[in-house]
């Protein structure tokens, strides 16, 4: 059988989105070989595997037949966990990871390119300790846990180091540079959050050389997208710097509901002195979704298990009278300036809102055969933040001994506003297996009012110092007042909670048992801000108190040039929260979660690389009047991820890749009567770097969930949600 009729086979016995996936790889396929083949018949030389030598070679080598390829091996690092990245560990100052003494993880721009993620549990696919817990397209897009623990999404997401609130928000993945996961406590770092993590999203910035790019897209079942990235310095000794994206994407989503996303973010910067630095960054996005999978509520459900697994691409649950909308901005200036050849300080100020229009569904299910209760929830909501932050970084030697000093001080000002007449009805019951039968359309624009406003002001100081060439100590303190406030509404304060001189230390031993190898041990402490109760218990809208959380952490960071590798053991302690038999949701004694977690890469030979990650975690309930010795709700006890990529001898420029992650059996309630299966989730992608007429060129294919698995993922203590299903990813790049 020819290749032609291997196309037509293809064709006849793939579904309908994996024709263009075919179409696409079997293109790229056939170009690369005839393009190789002219060159080993032809060329004089082979061709060049970096940016700058394949640009080269386009301008001097116009008599070749067909132009040059560049190899994607020579555009990555030969170490994917990017332990020499330089991270932002607030009042630690910015570090590389090798020499951060907390466990973290760096994921790329390009890396997110490659595999074309469109929600965060992807962006975090290849870390055994991030758990996926969302579907794309709706309100719970971002919801993940760390270590069996969630995320706060008040505290735990930051863009460029400065706070937004990131429910609903899916951020514009194409828009940034990486993106950043400090895992466990960040107490000391960042002040009061809960201690699953924290996710920094770093936008792009304008860069040395000048960049003027086009992506487009298409994601099935319909949404095409549009990309341009515009990057140029100019000035006197290129002294200013501007850089321009533009995001713009719509269409049908696999569910059958519909998107349309407009994404811009500018950044600008100025080196207006040898000393002296500004900058100014702006994001703005606006995403209209509609059709998004409903949550399913299991706390009535009596049965030992759940019902058959649907699939998360199901259109049955609801219709596009169910949407959620979205705008995000934030817009941060700082100043940097260099006081000595040892000292800096810098200081930034920024302003974010979030807002949203949701109308969604809540199934409450009821049996095993899925019969459920549909009651929707129409409502506004918005989010503001004000934070400020200084900071002096600097070094100093006390006799033999060298310093490494943070001294700054921080201010965030957080103000929530919901809807005044959101709409909370029942509307009847349906069943999981067939079309939903209710509709409610609404028109959005609702009036809000000021529910709670919340601030922080703090002072933190940190010391890293250098003993010998192989030892160093790390001790830091952090001074915080709190006071939150709660508001009826009329307007009247209902209820306070305030208070001052919160102290969250860190302490750490870090050996060097080589320069690109660290040996630590670390411990921290840390506060969450109490939470206002759920309207869905019955204790709805009281305000609960703050929660401590304590960590501990031995770990081992160490990269060389074709290997890297991470480990940390850990245990973690919080205070748990949860419903009870009562359906009262109490703060009750202690979450203990206790695990190690391992990684690893390594290029084999000049065509592979693989990687893969492993976590173990054992967690239960202490000290408290119910579920003591029970697992808690939401984490696995084992997960395991593995990457392969493989560079096409022979076909240069051609990359195939498989990823593949397994998530075990969950806890979906504290009362542990109730899990999800262990699931695993496959994809595959290529990716296929030319240059046509004289300009870089990058084509990509992806399928994600290749298998088209259906399983049960937990979504947060009693929810539930159903896998996203096969979904394939194409898009075409130039570089002008």
């Amino acid at each position: 059988m020819n290749n032609r009729e291997h196309a037509r086979q293809a064709r006849r016995t793939l579904p309908r989105p994996l024709h263009i996936a075919a179409w696409l790889t079997f293109a790229a396929a056939q170009a690369a070989v005839a393009q190789t083949s002219t060159q080993d018949s032809g060329a004089t030389s082979a061709a060049p595997k970096t940016p700058q030598a394949a640009a080269a070679s386009g301008t001097a080598g116009k008599d070749q037949a067909l132009p040059a390829v560049k190899v994607s091996a020579s555009q990555v690092a030969d170490s994917p966990l990017n332990l020499s990245t330089p991270v932002n560990s607030g009042a630690l100052g910015t570090r590389s990871q090798l020499d951060t003494p907390f466990s973290t993880t760096v994921v790329t721009g390009e890396n997110l390119a490659e595999r074309q993620v469109y929600k965060l549990g992807d962006v975090f696919a290849g870390d055994a300790s991030v758990t996926n817990n969302s579907n794309a397209y709706n309100a719970w897009a971002t919801y993940i846990t760390i270590r069996g623990l969630p995320v706060d999404w008040q505290n735990g997401f930051r863009i460029d180091g400065n706070p937004f609130i990131s429910y609903g928000i899916t951020m514009p993945y194409e828009q940034l540079e990486r993106v950043e996961l400090l895992k466990g406590l960040g107490g000391f770092m960042y002040g009061f959050a809960q201690p699953g993590g924290l996710v920094n999203y770093v936008t792009k910035r304008p860069e040395k050389d000048p960049v003027t790019s086009l992506d487009v897209g298409y994601r099935m079942d319909g949404v095409l997208s549009t990309h341009v990235d515009l990057s140029r310095r100019f000035g006197p000794d290129d002294m200013f710097g501007a850089r321009l994206n533009y995001t713009k994407e719509a269409g049908k989503t696999y569910n059958a509901g519909d998107i349309n996303r407009n994404s811009v973010s500018l950044a600008l910067d100025g080196q207006l002195t040898r000393d002296l630095q500004v900058w100014f960054n702006a994001l703005y996005q606006t995403i209209r979704t509609s059709g998004q999978t409903p949550a399913i509520y299991t706390g009535s459900y009596t049965a030992s298990s759940l019902p058959a697994v649907i699939s998360g691409g199901s259109n049955l649950l609801g219709g596009t009278d169910q949407h959620i909308n979205t705008n995000l901005q934030l817009y941060t200036a700082g100043v940097r300036y260099q006081l000595t050849p040892d000292w800096s300080f810098a200081t930034s100020g920024s302003y974010s809102k979030s807002a949203r229009d949701r109308n969604e569904s809540t199934l409450t299910l009821l049996n095993q055969q899925g019969d459920y209760t549909d009651a929707r929830w129409n409502g506004d909501e918005a989010h503001q933040d004000i934070y400020w932050q200084g900071m002096f970084e600097g070094k100093v030697k006390t006799g033999p001994f060298t310093h490494q000093l943070v001294i700054g001080g921080a201010y965030q000002h957080q103000t929530n506003n919901y809807a005044l007449n959101s709409i909370y009805t029942v509307l009847g019951n349906g069943n999981l297996y067939q079309p939903n039968p209710w509709r409610f359309y609404s028109g959005g624009g609702l009036e809000t009012y000021r529910t709670s406003d919340i601030t922080q002001a703090s002072a933190f100081v940190s010391d890293t110092m250098q003993i010998t060439s192989r030892w160093a100590v790390l001790a830091g303190l952090r001074y915080t007042n709190y006071s939150q406030n709660n508001y009826a509404t009329t307007g009247e304060k209902t209820s306070q909670y305030s208070q001052n001189g919160v102290l969250t230390p860190t302490f750490a031993l870090m050996y060097k048992l080589e320069p690109n190898t660290t040996l630590y041990a670390s411990y921290v402490e840390a506060l969450e801000q109490g939470a206002i109760v759920d309207s869905i218990y019955a204790n709805g809208g009281a305000m609960l108190r703050p929660l401590r959380s304590r960590q501990y952490e031995i770990g081992i960071k160490s990269e060389h040039e074709r290997w890297s590798a991470t480990a940390a053991l850990f245990r973690i302690e919080r205070g748990a929260a949860y419903a009870n038999a009562d359906n009262v949701y109490v703060q009750d004694g202690n979450s203990i979660y206790e695990g190690v977690e391992a990684a690893g890469s390594v290029r084999l030979g000049r065509s592979w690389q693989v990687a893969g990650s492993v976590t173990l975690l054992d967690t239960w309930y202490a000290k408290g009047q119910s579920y003591n010795g029970n697992r808690v709700a939401g984490a696995p006890t084992f997960v395991a991820a593995g990457r392969v990529t493989y560079d096409v001898p022979y076909v240069q420029g051609l990359q195939l890749a498989a990823d593949a992650k397994f998530t075990g059996s969950t806890q979906v309630r504290p009362a542990n009567n109730l899990e999800t299966g262990g699931y695993m989730v496959v994809n595959v992608g290529a990716n296929y770097f030319t240059r046509i007429g004289g300009h870089d060129v990058t084509l990509r294919a992806a399928i994600d969930n290749i298998t088209n698995r259906r399983y049960w993922m937990f979504q947060y203590s009693d929810y539930i949600a159903p896998g996203d299903p096969r979904t394939v990813s194409l898009n075409a790049k130039i570089d002008f």
